[in-house]
């Protein structure tokens, strides 16, 4: 029975890794840390690295010896339907909604209807995933019916915005009277830092990049203790992830703001929060500039792919 059991679970787990791995459009060659998928799982190692091994098995990750284990194919590649184990369609045809929201494919005003007609799904099924993406802060319903896009999704100006409002409330919160240090999550931190540091930075995949810098951020304002600071941080995380996936990556400048993560936690942990709240927002407003002049130049790259060249 226990040998069942432990079969099952492997099952259940090996789904959930390429769940993550297809969520977050992992690429062949990335690396699937143990204790990270454990983490996120609220795992211990064992049951994770049963579900790795049974994808080794499979073909769909490798193991290499003093290395680590790694995705052999890009996860969007892999074939669920030829699995053994459960993969939730669900997490699919999430993932396809998601990408054509952000692409245009769907209109920034749309019907029920109309995606009933786009994707030929069941209307249980278009509803739970519609459902999803308003919690992630994605669309919302219309007054009477319909949905809306975001428009925060595709607004230039409201992307800078998000960083302005982060500098008003990520400092303050390092002041709150109630804020105190989670040493277990700050060691964690530390630890996530140094690895991007020693090499993750220009190994990890974008949303793995965005996870590690959002939780850090997450992290502090936890500390917090003030509900209404928290809550708005994860806000603000939900709606930067969709654009920050689609988004350019320039692993070069995350060598510094990961020195500086580095810095904030020591100005936390020697006691000068007073100090460290003046190095957030002066972190903060150097990202803000970095993205108001990239978001330039892509506006800049796309006018020029849309007027016709000259004949001479």
């Amino acid at each position: 029975m226990k040998t069942e059991t432990n079969g099952a679970l492997a099952d259940q787990v090996a789904a959930k890794i390429i769940d993550i791995a297809r969520t977050r459009s992992l690429r062949a060659g990335e690396h699937l840390r143990e204790e990270a998928l454990a983490s996120e799982l609220g795992l211990s190692r064992s049951p994770v690295r049963r579900g790795l091994a049974l994808l080794v098995q499979h073909g769909i990750v490798t193991k290499e010896p003093n290395r680590g284990i790694f995705l052999a194919m890009d996860a969007h590649g892999i074939d669920i339907a030829r699995l053994p184990f459960g993969v939730d369609p669900l997490e699919d045809f999430y993932l396809r909604v998601a990408d054509d929201c952000l692409t245009g494919e769907i209109p920034e005003e749309f019907y029920e209807a109309g995606l009933l007609r786009k994707y030929d799904v069941p209307r249980g099924q278009l509803l739970k995933v519609l459902s999803r993406l308003a919690n992630e802060g994605m669309i919302s319903r219309k007054p009477g019916q319909g949905w809306r896009i975001n428009p925060f999704l595709h607004d230039t100006d409201a992307h800078i915005q998000s960083y302005r409002f982060r500098m008003a409330i990520e400092p303050a919160a390092l002041l709150e009277p109630t804020f105190r240090i989670d040493q277990a999550a700050f060691a964690k931190a530390r630890a996530v830092q140094l690895d991007m540091l020693n090499g993750d930075i220009f190994k990890l995949s974008r949303p793995m990049l965005f996870k590690n810098g959002s939780e850090f951020h997450e992290m502090l304002v936890r500390c917090s203790g003030n509900r209404f600071f928290i809550e708005a941080i994860e806000r603000q995380n939900q709606l930067r992830r969709f654009m920050e996936y689609k988004a350019a990556t320039d692993r070069q400048r995350l060598v510094r703001q990961c020195k500086e993560h580095l810095e904030l936690l020591d100005l936390i942990e020697s006691g000068g929060r007073e100090h460290a709240a003046a190095f957030m927002r002066r972190h903060l407003d150097v990202v803000s500039k970095i993205k108001a002049k990239a978001e330039a130049r892509e506006e800049q790259d796309a006018l020029q792919r849309t007027i016709p060249e000259a004949h001479f």
